[in-house]
C-alpha cells in the first residue's frame, strides 16, 4: 500500500500545555522527574503491578502511549519515559548511543526500586528497547519491539536515489539530522510542518493523531536544543550499528508487533536475534501502530506481558 502523503501544514499553537496537565488528563497518572546516569529524565507512571517501561520514537513523547497507558496501568506499574534529549528530559551534548540510552532505562529503573522490568519500546525507543535487553538481560522479564528492529548494516545500503518502481518511503530524514546545524537553521520555532509530513507519510486514519497532538509533539522539538539532542539519535547511528555487530541473542522472551511489509520483516529477521520470538501484524496501521490501533495494541502487549 503506498503511503499517503497527504497532509495540511499547521502553525504550532502558542498554548503551552504541561506534561503534568497531560498526565492528569489520562487519569491516575503523574508527570515526575528523576536525575540518574547523568542525566535528568522525565517519565510518567501510573498503576499498580510489576513495572512496564514505555519507550517513545521520534517525532514523538511519552504522549505516543496516551491511549494504551490507562489500559495497561489496570495490570502493570506503567512509566512512560522521554528518553535522553526527547521532551521533558534533558538534552545534553552526548550520550545518545543506544546501549547508552539504554543505561539510563537501567538507571532510572533502579532509582524506582526495580530489579526487573517489562520494557516496550517505539522507532528510537525500540532501539533503546533493545539495547536494555540484550545488555541488561538479568534486569529484562520480557521485551516488545514496535514495528522498529534494532538499527544494524542494512542501514548503510538505503538509496539516495530511489528507482522508478521503488514505492518507498525513502528515508531522507534520517541523513537530514546528520547534517551540522543546517536542521536547528530551518526548524527553530517551526517543527510542525516535519511533524505533518512524518504522519502523513505514514497514517492510514490521519485524525488518529489530532491537531492537538500534533502541536504538543512540535511544542516538544520547536526549540533549538531540542532539535539538536533529536539529532544525536541519529548521528550515533554508526556506532550504534557496531554496538550491534558485537550482540548475542536476546535471551528473554521477544515480541515484534508490526504493520504489512515491516511484519513481513520482522518475522524473518528478529528469530536470528533472539531466543524466544513471537511476531504479530496491527492491521490498518502503518508506522504509528500505537496511536492509530491502541486496542490492539494494548491486547497485544497485556498478552505477551501476562
Amino acid at each position: 500500500m503506498p503511503p499517503n502523503t497527504t497532509h495540511t501544514t499547521h502553525t504550532t499553537h502558542t498554548t503551552h500545555t504541561t506534561d503534568a496537565e497531560l498526565a492528569a488528563s489520562l487519569g491516575d497518572f503523574t508527570s515526575r522527574h528523576a536525575e540518574v546516569n547523568g542525566v535528568r529524565l522525565h517519565y510518567v507512571t501510573g498503576g499498580e503491578g510489576e513495572p512496564l517501561f514505555l519507550l517513545p520514537g521520534w517525532p514523538e513523547t511519552w504522549w505516543e502511549y496516551r491511549k494504551v497507558m490507562p489500559a495497561l496501568a489496570a495490570r502493570y506499574r506503567v512509566i512512560a519515559v522521554d528518553i535522553r534529549g526527547m521532551g521533558g528530559s534533558d538534552k545534553p551534548e552526548t550520550g545518545f548511543e543506544k546501549k547508552s540510552m539504554a543505561r539510563d532505562i537501567r538507571e532510572l529503573a533502579r532509582h524506582l526500586g526495580h530489579d526487573k522490568i517489562h520494557i516496550a519500546g517505539h522507532g528510537i525507543g525500540s532501539m533503546v528497547a533493545f539495547a536494555y535487553a540484550v545488555n541488561h538481560a538479568g534486569a529484562t522479564n520480557k521485551l516488545a519491539m514496535l514495528n522498529t528492529t534494532h538499527i544494524d548494516e542494512s542501514y548503510y545500503s538505503f538509496p539516495i536515489m530511489p528507482r522508478p518502481d521503488d514505492p518507498g518511503p525513502h528515508r531522507w530524514w534520517l541523513a537530514f539530522n546528520l547534517v551540522p546545524d543546517f536542521p536547528e537553521e530551518v526548524l527553530t520555532g517551526r517543527y510542525r510542518p516535519l511533524i505533518d509530513y512524518m504522519f502523513g507519510l505514514s497514517l492510514v486514519n490521519s485524525d488518529a493523531i489530532t491537531d492537538r497532538d500534533r502541536d504538543i509533539y512540535a511544542q516538544a522539538y520547536s526549540s533549538e536544543d531540542a532539535i539538536r539532542a533529536s539529532k544525536g539519535w541519529f548521528q550515533t547511528y554508526q556506532q550504534d550499528i557496531a554496538d550491534f555487530n558485537g550482540y548475542g541473542k536476546v535471551q528473554v522472551p521477544m515480541l515484534g508487533l508490526a504493520y504489512g511489509g515491516f511484519f513481513a520483516y520482522m518475522r524473518k529477521v528478529l528469530p536470528a536475534q533472539g531466543t524466544d520470538v513471537r511476531v504479530v501484524e496491527v492491521k490498518d496501521s502503518r508506522n504509528y501502530l500505537v496511536e492509530e490501533q491502541p486496542e490492539t495494541v494494548a491486547k497485544a502487549l497485556l498478552e505477551f506481558f501476562g
